[in-house]
């Protein structure tokens, strides 16, 4: 819905957010794919939290940003970014790191669209349709498909490591959905990103300190990488992220992240030369089809 007095390019833009974060946050494997060699998975995102928060915390002073007016809200904000950044990321990246695969990585994350329509109901008394469901459930089956037609050779280890840091990131992005939808919706994104960026960089730097050499390759690969997560990630796809779920249902925002696999798994094809088979194609058809049944309005 629209108020009266809305433009023709604000209502294409809005339109157009659930395409864009997609692609936006579909990136994110591009960035660990080149940064990661190159830097430890806390120290790598220590460092981004921090130039995130920076610039953040420019344009919030610039624009006279309003800040949380208590110490609970600013609380609450925090911890959002804990479980949507910190948690999150550094689950995922420490899997990685561990040699857990990263199509077994994103298999174990593809659940959280099935997860946070499970929470949906009994904490945010969203009703979850019978075809929302169906829609969910396929695209478990579509990411399967999509993992399992990528023609590259798995390599790397699955370890108990692995594989609690992978739980623990889609613990976390579920969870952190939820409690941005119930708690932060009123969440300034300029000085919200100060407090969550700020939270989640103390944690992993804390993180690095205790766990890793904290040695950094400075090559322009790395710089490339790091500035892309910064600005294109954690400004533009977590800001857009964050617009999706106050303005809809989690359930149907959280049916977006079926797509990022297929999209990643183009982007891959694209750049590195990860070939697509048939399977994985038909397990993209299968993604576009349930996000589109997800995202039906009631029925």
């Amino acid at each position: 819905m629209f108020p009266p007095s809305a433009s023709p390019a604000h209502r294409a833009f809005v339109a157009a957010m659930p395409a864009l974060f997609v692609l936006l946050w579909s990136t994110g494997f591009i960035g660990a794919k080149l940064g990661l060699p190159h830097a430890e998975p806390f120290t790598f995102l220590a460092i981004r939290m921090l130039i995130a928060t920076a610039l953040l915390a420019v344009l919030a002073f610039a624009t006279a940003a309003p800040w949380p007016r208590t110490p609970a809200e600013a609380a609450r904000i925090a911890l959002a970014g804990l479980l949507n950044q910190a948690g999150y990321l550094g689950g995922v990246f420490y899997a990685i790191g561990t040699g857990l695969p990263a199509g077994i990585t994103a298999l174990i994350v593809g659940f959280q669209p099935l997860l946070t329509a499970a929470l949906a109901g009994p904490l945010l008394g969203e009703r979850v349709t019978r075809a929302q469901w169906a829609g969910l459930g396929l695209g478990l089956i579509g990411i399967v498909l999509v993992l399992a037609g990528r023609e590259h050779a798995a390599g790397g280890q699955i370890t108990p490591a692995g594989i609690a840091s992978a739980l623990l990131a889609l613990l976390t992005i579920t969870f952190g959905t939820v409690w941005q939808k119930r708690h932060c919706g009123g969440m300034d994104l300029r000085t919200g990103g100060v407090v969550q960026y700020g939270a989640s960089a103390l944690a992993l730097g804390a993180l690095a300190f205790a766990f890793e050499t904290r040695i950094v390759d400075w090559t322009p690969a790395f710089a490339f990488a790091l500035g892309w997560l910064v600005l294109v990630l954690s400004v533009g796809a977590v800001g857009l992220l964050y617009t999706l779920i106050r303005r809809g249902e989690v359930a149907r925002v959280g049916s977006l992240f079926y797509l990022t696999p297929p999209v990643t798994a183009l982007m891959a094809w694209a750049m590195f030369g990860e070939r697509l088979g048939a399977v994985a194609i038909l397990g993209m058809a299968l993604v576009a089809g349930a996000v589109w049944l997800a995202n039906r309005g009631p029925r």
